[in-house]
């Protein structure tokens, strides 16, 4: 018998910006300075990306994980739905979920006379704005979550999720959505249908070292949400918000697999596409695509020359900040109103990683430095280093001497670590800290741009 396969085109984090708002003057480069992701250019690649999309015969389904507008602008909403209905026009299937930066009610832009007050975008509504683009094709849909089931294929279903509600359930699912979701997934099964979920934040850490922070950067109660959505017979999913790129497998006690394909932005570093294909159900292949080249000045730079100069601008802003700007480093944290005494020592800190070679900070914790890297600055390092966590398939693995010399410093905190283990549960673990910092700057698994697993 002839294999069975479905093949769906995924983009995400498209952050569509109508160019005509305003993205130009003082105030637009100085926002620029710590912004990872390109802003005046959104509207120009996303135009190249959508001609691509209409032309291509890699398959006739496109999904699009959230994030759909710059931060909520009336104008990019109306201006990318028009993106949208070309799409169906060249007899495209897609489905899309909004997210946080879609409904904004206070967006902005910039010109010569400074920041701009565009119409924004209230939650409310979105369902209608894309009721188009899957609702109107779901077999079940959650209004007040924004979410919904699709058709996908014969035997595949699509549970598009969104969770950008009242700020108490951001970035989980509420009670109430938790049971539709189950009631969902409780049909699928008994209706023999496989199930595939799309959402716009993480559900695994797409870094080991994501983990630490929580918050944005993956799903609240994300080991809950995955063992319950594995063991109920969801085992794909598809995300996006971090910009990264990255794929992930978690197996449940009950032996169920969870896989997170985290996909980069399509408007910054690592900006990128993918192609996934399902076959019999039961095999998952994940193939990466570039992003087209757009119409765009790109100052003699490659595309991805273009977009990582923006991303290591925003990386060099901050290192820079913490030596002359402490208040505005800590500020851009979310520490406001830090005190002097914090201040000054970012400020200490910032000043010494700034000037100080990478064999310079390995004498300073008595680590023997590799020569190929001893005169290196730490400060373009460290940049490489924050890159290479979003780009994915991270380089600096064990016996680089980038990994001597950054494994030689963190080794010297080993008594910290050890503290923060025992407190956190996570010694002798995976989870420890000197394991998940080896992790977080080398690569050991599956790679985070082309991979086949089996879904059950």
């Amino acid at each position: 018998m002839d294999p069975q396969t479905f093949r769906f085109l995924l983009i995400t984090d498209t952050h569509y910006f109508a160019e005509k708002l305003g993205c130009r003057g003082e105030a637009y480069d100085e926002f620029m300075a710590y912004e990872q992701k390109c802003f005046a250019e959104t509207q120009a690649i996303n135009e190249a990306a959508f001609r691509w999309l209409n032309g291509t015969d890699l398959a006739d389904t496109v999904l699009i994980a959230g994030d759909l507008s710059f931060n909520g602008e009336a104008e990019s909403h109306r201006e990318f739905i028009e993106l949208l209905r070309s799409l169906k026009a060249a007899g495209k299937r897609v489905f899309v979920i909004t997210a946080g930066h879609d409904c904004n009610e206070h967006p902005f832009a910039y010109d010569e006379t400074g920041r701009l007050a565009p119409e924004g975008t209230p939650r409310d509504t979105l369902f209608d704005l894309y009721y188009d683009f899957g609702f109107s094709d779901a077999i079940a849909v959650d209004r007040e979550h924004l979410s919904y089931v699709a058709q996908l294929a014969p035997g595949i279903r699509l549970l598009a999720l969104n969770n950008d509600g009242n700020f108490a359930s951001r970035h989980t699912y509420p009670a109430r959505q938790i049971e539709w979701i189950l009631r969902q997934t409780a049909k699928a099964r008994e209706e023999g249908e496989t199930m595939i979920a799309m959402t716009h934040y993480p559900m695994l850490p797409g870094s080991p070292v994501f983990s630490l922070l929580g918050g944005e950067v993956v799903m609240k109660n994300a080991d809950y949400l995955t063992t319950l959505l594995a063991d109920e017979g969801v085992h794909l999913c598809l995300t996006g918000h971090m910009h990264n790129q990255s794929i992930k497998v978690k197996t449940t006690e009950k032996g169920n697999r969870f896989i997170d394909v985290c996909t980069g932005s399509l408007i910054g570093w690592p900006a990128s596409m993918r192609l996934i294909t399902l076959t019999d159900r039961e095999w998952v292949d994940v193939e990466t695509l570039p992003v087209p080249d757009f119409a765009w000045d790109l100052g003699g730079l490659t595309k991805d020359e273009y977009f990582a100069r923006q991303f290591d601008r925003m990386l060099n802003t901050y290192m820079t900040a913490m030596r002359d700007d402490p208040a505005r480093f800590l500020g851009k944290l979310g520490l406001k109103n830090a005190p002097d005494a914090l201040q000054k020592t970012v400020a200490k800190v910032g000043s010494y990683l700034n000037s100080a070679s990478v064999g310079k900070v390995c004498r300073l914790f008595a680590v023997k430095c590799p020569a190929s890297v001893k005169d290196k600055p730490f400060r373009q390092l460290a940049v490489e280093l924050v890159r290479n966590i979003f780009t994915g398939d991270s380089p600096y693995n064990y016996g680089t001497p980038e990994y001597e010399a950054i494994m030689g410093v963190l080794r010297r905190f080993s008594p910290l670590f050890s503290v923060l283990d025992r407190k956190n549960g996570t010694a002798g673990t995976e989870n420890a800290m000197l394991p998940m910092l080896e992790r977080t700057i080398g690569h050991y698994g599956v790679s985070d741009y082309n991979a086949r697993f089996r879904l059950h």
